[in-house]
């Protein structure tokens, strides 16, 4: 597997990005989220990975393992050639990567989007974007539960 720096935890993100008051503050955090990120190798830049719905480039490799009771976690590796969304990559890892596959499909990643006021301050394009990464999110956690 593809080693990747482990985005900050879900709560510091939500707590830093609520301390800032300003909007362009808040994209610039987004930006150094993304730069946390070990960029994808080459070979992981291929249309299997690609997420599709995104005006950007957006690539998603899904990993499966096991956990300690045999259920399917998915770990997710992610980059963008676009700053602003490699941000919201790293901010989306941060929900999903290491979970299991029920955890994913349970967790709400739209209420953490609302709760940072992401759906009133990205353009409409970013937005389906995200929305597409989630999809994509949850519909390998489907796969991964299937499969097991």
């Amino acid at each position: 597997m593809t080693s990747q720096t482990a985005p900050a935890p879900l709560a510091e993100i939500i707590e830093n990005f609520e301390f800032l008051d300003d909007w362009d503050d808040r994209y610039r955090y987004l930006i150094e989220l993304g730069r946390t990120l070990t960029p994808l190798p080459e070979t992981a830049h291929n249309e299997t990975n690609r997420v599709r719905g995104c005006a950007s480039q957006v690539w998603l490799e899904t990993h499966v393992d096991k956990d300690d009771s045999g259920e399917p976690r998915l770990t997710f590796l992610g980059d963008s050639d676009a700053h602003i969304v490699r941000g919201l990559v790293a901010l989306t890892l941060a929900i999903f990567s290491g979970r299991t596959a029920r955890g994913i499909l349970d967790a709400d990643a739209h209420a953490v989007f609302d709760r940072l006021g992401l759906g009133a301050h990205l353009t409409p394009q970013r937005s389906n974007g995200l929305r597409s990464m989630v999809e994509r999110i949850k519909a390998d956690a489907r796969g991964a539960l299937e499969a097991a």
